[in-house]
């Protein structure tokens, strides 16, 4: 087991650095053994995965719902928008929680709630019950369990290598995707929605003692520093008033220029995934002649493909300016979701498989430096100001999610909303250019 390992070896090679007084002192010298907080990283990595099962199945419930209960698409993509906005708008309260109760406990029950709202699903009659159980219950676990739960584990486990870690764990949710949206359409299509519901309940429910034993809150819990920190930090107290505390970040960043931009481009970054492609790809190909397990199995190459991109960027990230990766990435997700009108057909070519890398690659490259700029411009806020970042995310997704249902009912096509997302990109390219660099006391204030 690797949980006795030791930090990072200080800049004098000669000397351990001496703990701040009154805190337990780092755990000794292993050469040659691994950082615990990879262990901690590779917990996260398997805890976001078994939870990304709920992320996998709202798109493969339009068709099925729909034909069942003979609600409209628009009813459907209401509750799946309810869903976005609750995950999205409940994260930067989650980040506070983490912060006062530390993040196995709100890990856990996030899972319990997501587990709960899954089953109970199984039983509903009415349109308010989807709306209730799978967008408010599952909504509301599935954002304690959102990216926000990524950038507490990296900004507290890690000093080196933060942008390749938040990658990965980034990564992580595209790996669950792979996992499951496979086994989960095929249940659909074979023994009906019911099914799939249970799977993801059980899934969210088996990953809870993994949760409870193997994480950690803190390198202190432990005896050790963060990877690659120079000296011992001790665990901070914990911080009360968490509702309190994310209002009064979220009233002192909004106060600033970085902020409303980051939060603009998050916005279009989930309008043109979560809420379009996530949500409206495997009925939009359903309407060209395309099986369902086909377009949920480029759904999954997507997530094959995006943990690619993903890590990629964080190595990027650790590397190259964050605002104009964030330029490059919007850019060309625009340009790709133009075409994708032309490409829908019953069957799987070659065109359409390039432009399933080519997305899958940049599905959520976007994170790692809008992380890295939280980071820069807020420093020890960063976290909590990412979750409002990503709330804005899942406004976005959630505005779409039902746009683009009340469009296929309007329209009977999806071609507009694709187009207009496209172009939504294209502003967003636009908007990271803007963003300025942080003083340099503000990026060392993070860290």
């Amino acid at each position: 087991m690797l949980a006795d390992v030791t930090h990072v070896t200080p800049v004098n090679p000669q000397a351990e650095p001496s703990p701040k007084r009154g805190a337990p002192g780092p755990a000794p010298r292993a050469p040659g053994r691994i950082h615990r907080a990879w262990l901690v990283a590779a917990v996260s990595f398997v805890t976001i995965v078994g939870a990304a099962a709920f992320a996998s199945l709202p798109g493969l419930l339009i068709e099925p719902l729909h034909g069942e209960f003979a609600w409209s698409r628009g009813t459907i993509g209401f509750a799946v928008s309810v869903n976005l906005a609750l995950y999205g708008l409940t994260a930067p309260f989650a980040a506070a929680l983490m912060d006062r109760f530390g993040i196995r406990r709100v890990v856990s029950v996030a899972l319990s709630v997501i587990a709960a709202g899954a089953l109970l699903t199984v039983g509903m009659t009415t349109a308010w019950q989807l709306v209730l159980y799978w967008g408010v219950l599952v909504g509301l676990g599935s954002g304690s369990m959102a990216l926000a739960f990524a950038a507490t584990v990296t900004n507290r486990w890690f000093v080196a290598r933060r942008g390749l870690v938040t990658g990965i764990l980034t990564a992580a949710g595209a790996s669950g995707q792979l996992v499951f949206l496979p086994l989960l359409s095929w249940l659909v299509e074979t023994h009906g929605w019911r099914p799939a519901a249970v799977t993801v309940a059980l899934t969210a429910l088996a990953v809870v003692p993994l949760v409870w034993l193997l994480l950690r809150d803190h390198p202190a819990d432990v005896g050790l520093a963060p990877y690659g920190a120079a000296e011992f930090t001790p665990k901070p107290a914990p911080v009360p008033g968490a509702a309190r505390r994310a209002l009064s970040v979220l009233f002192s960043a909004a106060r600033t220029g970085p902020f409303w931009l980051l939060a603009g481009t998050f916005a279009i970054c989930g309008a043109s995934t979560n809420g379009l492609v996530k949500t409206h790809f495997v009925p939009a190909a359903h309407d060209h002649g395309m099986p369902v397990t086909a377009a949920a199995s480029l759904l999954a190459v997507i997530g094959v493909f995006d943990v690619v991109g993903t890590v990629a960027s964080g190595w990027f990230t650790d590397r190259f300016e964050a605002r104009r990766l964030l330029a490059v990435y919007y850019a060309l997700r625009g340009l790709s979701l133009l075409f994708l009108p032309m490409l829908l057909a019953p069957a799987v070519h070659p065109p359409m498989v390039f432009f399933i890398v080519f997305y899958g690659l940049d599905w959520v490259a976007t994170v790692p430096p809008t992380i890295a700029l939280c980071r820069e411009h807020y420093g020890a806020d960063s976290v909590i100001v990412f979750g409002w970042v990503l709330a804005s995310h899942q406004v976005g997704a959630a505005v779409v999610a039902f746009v683009g249902g009340l469009t296929r009912d309007l329209f009977g096509t999806y071609d507009v909303i694709w187009y207009a997302s496209g172009a939504l990109c294209a502003v967003a390219a636009l908007m990271a250019l803007v963003i300025r660099r942080g003083r340099p006391a503000e990026a060392a204030a993070a860290g």
